[in-house]
């Protein structure tokens, strides 16, 4: 056996603790019993932990180093290469990080997490406060050990989403609020569409039939994945033939099942259909991150998630292709409604105060509301204490809304309960990565989007899958985009479509 071969196995040792992990945690937000967080959280941190100091042990680094020097003279851009250049950056990194902390930090979501669903179920943000503030504490350290010279939330974010930062953010946010707005209050000013269909109350195991025919026709595999109940939608894989996804369901609002749904079908493509002969390996798994992931960033597989919830789910061809299916799989519901009706709802602006159920003109200041508040988090300049309040100035600042509990408020996301602090700037980079690809697609290969306008959905995965799926991590976000738009993330593909979409013409 070669050293890269030594080496892709040693990793692929790295890839099954990780996946253990990864089923820990879909278990915990799926069935785990309430009192088992504590020994759940014991297991998490002790797993997470198992897998750093495998990646800088002496071996470890003995077989990276050997394999370095064997594929030295591949192209910069080969499996072997990439996998090589990801082990030794994900060697450094963990070197400048205790072991400790990373076990403690990780060890800490359970606990956060339990005591958010505790307080979403109460509605009182007190009882998850100090959990915030304990995992705020363990990120700030853990920030400090990577490293960071301008803002702290530099070394979060570039766990999510590399090479981003604060500043570049700032940047980025400034110009997305500025072109965004004009179309957004124009949105508002227009007479709002009907749209009291949307509430009618629908069995949840029909919303499932509908929301699961419509995941399998986006190709999304049923033998190699599943749909589950969670309190917050995710998606997690166990390599690409273990793909998991959960949604939540609303008697009186199917739309939140349907469209949860399909965004975490977005997000399970893109791991089916990784490369088979990456499976365990480097290129599948997030080394510096800790996390089984065959998406090369938080943001790429957020495009994903939102191109197949927007750009398809919610488009006009969708509604006029699959309005019969859903009167077929819910009954006498929507009878009086017609595929036009049902688009004009679905795309309605109504601004409000939830982001997984916002429209898509709302949506990124939902984001942008977020990461100001990380920042400040983490700073010192805003104290936990005052997140509520401080929360319910931004939404009355840009979407005119009063909050009136914490539940719709600040209690909404999972996300800070599990650490992900740094990672809510991703959705916003995927909306715009998503609309940059469709923007090439519809330019290149208007044929693949002639067939999804008539339903056939599988020459849009395919173009998919040959330029993003499969590659796993073997590519940056921005190489990607190089690759297949030949520019990098840029904004106005993504204002263009809202335009179309929220003119008053449309």
């Amino acid at each position: 056996m070669t050293a890269y071969q030594d080496f892709v196995a040693r990793l692929g040792a790295v890839n099954d603790v990780l996946n253990a992990v990864n089923i820990l945690n879909w278990d915990a937000r799926t069935m785990m019993p309430a009192q088992a967080s504590v020994t759940r959280s014991e297991q998490v941190g002790t797993l997470t932990g198992v897998a750093r100091d495998l990646i800088v042990d002496s071996k470890t680094r003995d077989l990276t180093a050997a394999a370095d020097a064997e594929t030295a003279g591949l192209p910069e851009d080969s499996i072997e290469r990439r996998s090589v250049v990801q082990a030794k950056q994900a060697i450094d990194f963990h070197l400048r990080v205790p072991g400790e902390l990373v076990r403690e930090r990780a060890a800490q979501h359970s606990v956060a997490n339990d005591a958010w669903i505790a307080a979403r179920q109460a509605n009182d943000f007190s009882i998850f406060a100090p959990h915030l503030a304990e995992m705020l504490r363990l990120s700030k350290l853990y920030a400090d050990a990577i490293g960071w010279q301008e803002h702290p939330y530099d070394a979060l974010v570039g766990l999510y989403e590399p090479g981003e930062t604060a500043a570049s953010l700032t940047s980025l946010f400034s110009a997305l609020r500025a072109g965004l707005k004009p179309i957004y209050d124009a949105a508002v000013a227009r007479p709002a569409p009907r749209s009291d269909f949307l509430f009618r109350t629908v069995d949840p195991a029909l919303q499932r039939k509908f929301a699961a025919r419509m995941a399998e026709a986006f190709t999304f595999d049923q033998n190699r994945g599943r749909l589950d109940i969670s309190v917050h939608p995710f998606e997690v894989s166990f390599t690409r033939n273990d793909v998991r996804l959960t949604t939540r369901y609303r008697p009186n609002y199917m739309p939140m099942a349907l469209f949860g749904t399909l965004h975490e079908t977005g997000h399970g493509l893109y791991e089916q259909n990784i490369a088979p002969e990456l499976t365990r390996s480097v290129l599948a798994t997030d080394l510096i991150g800790l996390y089984a992931v065959g998406g090369t960033s938080f943001g790429a597989h957020e495009s994903q998630s939102r191109l197949w919830e927007n750009h398809v789910g919610r488009s006009r061809s969708f509604w006029q292709r699959h309005m019969d299916d859903l009167r077929s799989d819910v009954p006498g519901v929507y009878d009086d409604v017609t595929a036009e009706e049902f688009y004009k709802g679905v795309t309605r602006v109504s601004p409000g105060l939830t982001r997984v159920e916002s429209d898509e003109m709302s949506y990124d200041f939902h984001i942008m509301l977020r990461v100001e508040l990380e920042q400040a988090m983490l700073d010192g300049s805003v104290a936990v204490a005052d997140v509520p309040g401080q929360w319910n100035k931004a939404i009355k600042r840009d979407l005119g809304l009063d909050v009136h509990d914490d539940l719709q408020g600040c209690l909404q996301d999972i996300h800070w309960s599990v650490g992900y602090l740094g990672s809510f700037p991703t959705y916003t980079i995927g909306n715009i990565t998503a609309a940059q690809l469709m923007e090439t697609a519809r330019n290149s290969v208007p044929e693949v989007i002639a067939s999804t306008e008539a339903g056939d959905y599988a020459p849009l995965a395919g173009w998919l899958r040959e330029n993003i799926w499969q590659h796993g991590r073997r590519f940056s976000r921005d190489e990607l985009l190089q690759r297949v738009t030949g520019r990098s993330l840029e904004i106005a593909p993504y204002l263009n479509y809202l335009q179309a979409r929220y003119s008053e013409e449309a």
